[in-house]
């Protein structure tokens, strides 16, 4: 549910480019605000789990996450909306990181991975889902009402966190705040793991974002002319490749993150032939949205499973720095796949996808020895 508040505008595209008079060329825009939103909440916000009771700050943020909603749903102008949006990404991105920092911190040390897997579950069908809610939702009653139910959903959120999640004590002593954040750029200069494992992620997510932006210009145009219901029930299709994050946090655990890696990218790779014949029949759409999200889940989870055992005392650091990847990666893809769509059409976007899951791929093979300990046996 959290994830899922930083996605609804990939389904709804169109109609904020008409109500706002956005060039689809530019509309991604819409989504770099969001990413831009993504990466100050994990330079800022994410960190301090390390520094403050996850629960209570997961139940501040939620509250403002509130605000942020209602102010995208009463939006009046581009400018508006935009600011709006990066607060949207900026509160979703803290809410949904704190809840994946707080599955490691409360797991056993064997079966982090896993427990991680099956939380990245949650949030990989939370980002696919939201596309189908998004669409339905916006044909029912327009894109404004998406944004204003998500607000009273996260309100009804509060009471389960506040009662339910138990205190974790802090694994640290307690640090000033800049003293916080300056050792999370410690953290991201020295951690080789994080490095290169972060790298894929940036690929992955760009390859990720580069179909998903562009896929709603294609299928709400001639000749599909879908509405945003059918195109967002794609995600359903998606959704089978959550499937796959428990088993590949659960490998991560026993030390077979190479071939868990190998597989994934070779998949992430493999999905553009299919998506690239769309055209021809919508069945290789559905086989491609497998492909696509099978490899980048399994991959997500496994860098996660990795970079989380390296440090168990500074999780919320970890997986801001990681996530920082994320961000950046998310942004590129979505701004890149809207700007080649208008120039290249659909054919343009997946030659762009398969080229970034091409150099995900050749990183990974030139790198994969340089990571030490369990995680290269």
């Amino acid at each position: 549910m959290s994830v899922a508040n930083v996605y609804y505008a990939q389904a709804l595209l169109d109609r904020l480019a008409s109500d706002f008079s956005i060039s689809h060329a530019a509309i991604g825009g819409v989504l770099t605000a969001t990413q831009l939103g993504c990466a100050l909440a994990l330079l800022l916000l994410v960190p301090l789990g390390d520094l403050v009771e996850r629960r209570k700050l997961m139940l501040v943020q939620m509250v403002l996450l509130v605000g942020a909603l209602v102010l995208v749903g009463v939006a009046q102008s581009a400018a508006m909306l935009m600011a709006a949006m990066l607060l949207t990404g900026l509160l979703g991105t803290a809410m949904t990181q704190g809840l994946i920092a707080y599955a490691a911190s409360a797991s056993a040390p064997g079966e982090r991975g896993q427990a991680v897997g099956a939380t990245q579950g949650g949030v990989f069908l939370g980002l696919l889902l939201a596309r189908v809610v998004a669409g339905t939702i916006s044909d029912v009653s327009g894109w404004r009402s998406v944004y204003l139910c998500s607000a009273a959903a996260m309100i009804l959120l509060a009471f389960p966190i506040a009662k339910r999640l138990p205190r974790l004590p802090l694994a640290q002593p307690y640090m000033p705040y800049p003293s916080l954040l300056a050792s999370m750029f410690v953290l991201l200069r020295r951690h080789r793991t994080l490095q290169i494992r972060g790298t894929l992620a940036l690929l992955m997510f760009a390859a990720f974002n580069v179909f998903w932006s562009a896929l709603v210009l294609v299928l709400s145009a001639p000749p599909y002319r879908y509405s945003h219901s059918m195109i967002g029930a794609f995600g359903l299709v998606g959704a089978l490749g959550a499937l796959v994050a428990t088993d590949a946090g659960r490998l991560a655990d026993r030390g077979l993150e190479r071939q868990t890696s190998l597989l994934a990218l070779l998949l992430l790779l493999l999905a553009w032939l299919p998506l690239s014949m769309m055209t021809l029949s919508l069945w290789m759409l559905v086989a491609g949205i497998v492909l696509l999200d099978a490899g980048g889940q399994a991959i997500h989870v496994t860098n996660q499973g990795m970079i989380f055992r390296s440090n168990p005392d500074a999780h919320g650091r970890l997986v801001g720095a990681y996530m920082l990847f994320y961000a950046v990666g998310s942004g590129a893809g979505a701004i890149g796949a809207t700007m080649v769509h208008a120039r290249a059409g659909w054919i343009g976007v997946c030659g762009l996808g398969a080229a970034i899951s091409l150099l995900a791929l050749l990183f990974w093979a030139a790198t994969y020895r340089c990571i030490p300990g369990k995680a290269a046996s």
